[in-house]
């Protein structure tokens, strides 16, 4: 499997740390010192989950130089999608990617790494040849934005990777590993709520909707750094690299404090941690694919370097991967 392009969307509108504080009782210093998030982006009308997808998957088409007759599977990673049927095969239909088979993949956080993982088994297995892999998500639209300790962290955005099978190439996915923990789901969830209608006689039905994001923070941090730098070990140790071999650290965008703490862990300086979490928040299964993206753009990812990715979250699951950069530059 080898990665050859990559592409990013986000909403026009952008609301500033400060913005917020005329809504919740909050301000730039509380939520920058306690996640290093300053602003994050919120999808306004015309823009949802299908249009960002297919945004950032036609840029990666174009990078990868690929036409939408191309792709054979459209992977989309999203944890609020338009249509709980499903919603990549809307953004197979917007692409015209018309040979193409294309169903979600929900693994909140983790979802993208999971995703780009599940894709590496097809083309391995020789099922198919050209993935696009994307995460995406609307967040705003499942956020109490009367509720100062979840409001300030999320934001809407999507990114995408295309991967192809190349049998006399390297391949860019060195090694993974996959986590779950069902029992600890309750420390982030986005539930079903508990409403019943009657029905026939004594027999009701319960009526569909969905709770707000509900998360216990302090438990969250905890258990990312961790297990996240424990499954970065079990990659690397597996690869027979270390640390020091890495050009990358590229984790799921939560909280600079949980990026800070897995750096110090394996001695990467900060000038090797990639971050955007100032500027768009926690925009969950997007983070990664977005900041790949922007690395790749603006020159600091160049082809043949080895990144260490970690995704994270609700679940709870997690995973880890040493990836190779095989595309062009922007």
């Amino acid at each position: 499997m080898r990665l050859v392009g990559c592409g990013s969307a986000l909403p026009v509108a952008s609301i500033a740390n400060d913005a917020l504080s005329a809504r919740v009782d909050t301000s730039d210093e509380w939520i920058r010192s306690r996640t290093g998030i300053g602003a994050r982006r919120v999808a306004g009308p015309g823009e949802t989950v299908t249009t960002l997808a297919t945004d950032a998957a036609r840029a990666s088409l174009d990078h990868a130089g690929w036409e939408p007759g191309d792709v054979d599977l459209i992977l989309l990673a999203t944890s609020s999608p338009d249509d709980l049927f499903g919603t990549a095969p809307r953004v197979q239909a917007a692409l015209g990617a018309r040979k193409a088979v294309a169903f979600d993949l929900t693994a909140a956080c983790s979802g993208f790494l999971f995703a780009l993982i599940t894709a590496a088994q097809y083309i391995r297995g020789g099922t198919f040849q050209r993935v696009l892999v994307i995460g995406a998500d609307q967040l705003s639209r499942w956020v109490d934005w009367d509720d100062r300790r979840t409001c300030v962290l999320f934001g809407d955005g999507a990114g995408a990777v295309a991967v192809q099978a190349d049998s006399g190439g390297p391949d860019d996915l060195l090694g993974f590993r996959m986590r779950s923990d069902g029992s600890r789901n309750a420390c982030l969830t986005l539930a079903q709520t508990e409403e019943h209608r009657p029905l026939i006689g004594e027999l009701s039905s319960q009526t569909g909707g969905f709770a707000p994001i509900h998360m216990n923070g302090q438990e969250v941090y905890k258990f990312a750094v961790r297990e996240v730098p424990a499954v970065l070990a079990e990659v690397l140790e597996g690869c027979g690299i270390t640390a020091a071999d890495l050009d990358w650290l590229l984790l799921h965008q939560a909280n600079q404090r949980i990026l800070d703490a897995v750096a110090e862990r394996f001695s990467v300086p900060a000038e090797r941690v990639l971050s955007n979490l100032a500027a768009y928040g926690n925009t969950s299964a997007a983070t990664i694919p977005l900041m790949l993206d922007e690395a790749v753009r603006d020159g600091r990812i160049q082809p043949g370097q080895r990144i260490a990715s970690s995704g994270f979250g609700a679940g709870l699951s997690w995973g880890g991967a040493l990836l190779r950069w095989s595309g062009p530059a922007h």
